[in-house]
């Protein structure tokens, strides 16, 4: 009983500072823009030097184990 006495002024003290960095963060522009990072990831810049090396490189079937013929 005594443990509740600590426990609800702290879990009170806890929600009041998650409350506080939320509106921080969202005041701040966290959440302004949700979609553009997501579709900026879809885009490819194939304009990077040496990025058509890296492409010749690799084997045809990269799943595949070595040694076993794929269709």
């Amino acid at each position: 009983m005594e443990a509740l006495y600590l426990l609800i002024p702290l879990s009170t003290l806890l929600v009041f500072v998650a409350i506080w960095v939320f509106f921080r963060a969202s005041d701040g522009g966290q959440f302004d823009d949700l979609e553009g990072p997501a579709l900026r990831i879809l885009h490819d810049d194939d304009s990077v030097a040496g990025a058509s090396e890296a492409h010749s490189h690799q084997h045809p079937h990269p799943q595949a184990p070595a040694g076993i013929d794929t269709p």
